[in-house]
């Protein structure tokens, strides 16, 4: 019997090289997203201690010109975490695209590696009715030619 071949093989691996491409760029999204939401973190935690800072000059006095430093820069800090955080929605919306392309693709990738082991399954069953076909033949044809001599 003649080697399994399987027609969709090229189509199977294009499905795989192009699930392992969304793949990576699914990863680069989440990482994208990871880095976007430490930089927020950092800018909460500077503006934090500035206010913080900020609250205690109050408490001892402060000039007004000191006040006026401390709450542009307060503001500037607001101004660019609300920033960050449109930043922040916008590359999880990209990440949930990846994702969403990436499940695509291995759905796709799955169903034709499933009809392949389906393939293969009866090819193999096809392989082994013909080798007990083969065995049966021998034995009755041996069978056959020990009555004939003997």
């Amino acid at each position: 019997m003649k080697k399994f071949f399987f027609s969709l093989n090229t189509v199977l691996n294009y499905k795989e090289q192009v699930l392992e491409s969304l793949r990576g760029e699914h990863v680069a999204a989440l990482l994208k997203v990871r880095a976007c939401e430490r930089e927020i973190e950092a800018l909460e935690n500077q503006h934090k201690d500035c206010m913080e800072e900020f609250e205690c000059q109050k408490r001892t006095g402060i000039a007004i010109s000191k006040m006026k430093t401390y709450e542009g820069y307060l503001e500037s800090l607001g101004v660019r975490i609300l920033k960050k955080q449109e930043h922040l929605a916008d590359l999880k919306e990209d990440e949930i695209k990846k994702r969403t392309r990436m499940i695509e693709a291995k759905k796709e990738f799955t169903s034709i590696q499933k009809l392949k082991e389906k393939k293969q399954e009866e090819y193999r069953k096809q392989e082994q009715k013909e080798n007990e076909t083969l065995i049966e033949e021998f034995v009755s044809s041996r069978t056959a030619v020990s009555k004939l001599n003997g």
